[in-house]
């Protein structure tokens, strides 16, 4: 692969971010033991402007990784707890009518806040989801017919429980789709839950010492810098080829991958990869995207977004499998 151009990020701006970035990091490991993962996918999606939904079984900090994210980035937050009674006005927000005064005044619902947890958002009625939804996609709200603008920066941070079924509605993937990313967490290791212990008995979770948070000015500062990062026209191509393959076609087609998957990658999956791939050079101090940044987070950006067949399921094909399949079939620029 040629030698990529710098991009049109100056020295400075990539010396701030990276100082920025860094404070971030320190602040999310002070609080957040392990999880790995779980930090990628929610520093990544907040520079490139996206949401993240997560799954996995109750207790693996996904609550306390929100709340982290906040504060380091000195934004306000809030969490909906997701039931199958909540309505959309208990989210977006309502008119309430005083007597005293005789007139309707607004009170605005939980998602204006930069950092929302929706948590077990597949317990929420269809209804509610889909206004939830809409927020994420508008990034506004409509209240008694005026438009209330969502704070800048703003990122939903979803949560479903893939233990229990019984009073929960499932999330269709056409709406999935709105979600830049879909992470699957995993139990801690062991060496992990014993720092998790450790700190815990030792009440020594918290920031280092010295490292302050940074301004939602910041963040907005990361994201324009972000979609500064040079993408050249070989990566753009490669993951054209890496959409189209999940569809069928692409410069190799795979055979008989139609049997596996119903629905390929929607046009969103490409501007995923281009907007995670750009996040991903700027936490490494790149100016220019390479393709490791586009394998690297494939398994989230593309999970949910292939509709697998009826066979696929009952074969237990996962979907990182299929997702697999892809890459090795598309050549690397």
């Amino acid at each position: 692969m040629k030698q990529l151009a710098s991009g049109k990020i100056s020295a400075e701006d990539m010396a701030r971010a990276n100082d920025l970035l860094s404070r971030v990091h320190a602040i999310f490991n002070g609080r957040v033991v392990g999880q790995k993962a779980l930090s990628t996918a929610l520093i990544t999606s907040l520079i490139a402007r996206g949401h993240v939904l997560l799954e996995s079984v109750p207790g693996l900090a996904k609550t306390t990784a929100a709340v982290t994210l906040a504060g380091a980035t000195s934004g306000t937050f809030a969490r909906i707890q997701c039931t199958p009674d909540l309505m959309p006005n208990d989210i977006v927000g309502t008119q309430i009518y005083s007597y005293e005064t005789g007139q309707f005044s607004t009170q605005l619902g939980p998602v204006h806040a930069n950092m929302v947890l929706m948590d077990e958002i597949n317990r929420s009625s269809a209804k509610t989801q889909s206004a939830m939804l809409e927020s994420m996609q508008e990034r506004q709200t409509s209240i008694g017919g005026t438009i209330y603008k969502l704070p800048d920066p703003f990122m939903v941070m979803a949560t479903q429980n893939p233990i229990e079924e019984e009073g929960t509605y499932v999330l269709p993937e056409a709406q999935m789709d709105r979600f830049l990313m879909k992470e699957v967490l995993t139990y801690p290791t062991p060496e992990e839950e014993i720092s998790i212990l450790t700190k815990t008995a030792e009440d020594s979770f918290g920031s280092p010492d010295g490292v302050e948070p940074i301004s939602t000015a910041d963040v907005v500062f990361l994201q324009e810098t972000s979609r500064k990062v040079y993408v050249d026209d070989a990566i753009k191509a490669y993951i054209v080829a890496l959409i189209n393959t999940t569809r069928g076609g692409g410069p190799r087609p795979l055979k008989d991958f139609s049997k596996h998957v119903r629905v390929g990658s929607s046009p969103r999956g490409g501007l995923a990869f281009l907007q995670i791939g750009q996040a991903l050079a700027l936490q490494e101090g790149r100016t220019y995207v390479i393709p490791d940044d586009i394998r690297k987070l494939r398994y989230p950006i593309l999970r949910h977004r292939l509709v697998r067949t009826y066979d696929a399921l009952a074969n237990d094909i996962a979907p990182e499998t299929l997702i697999d399949a892809v890459f090795n079939a598309v050549p690397t620029p």
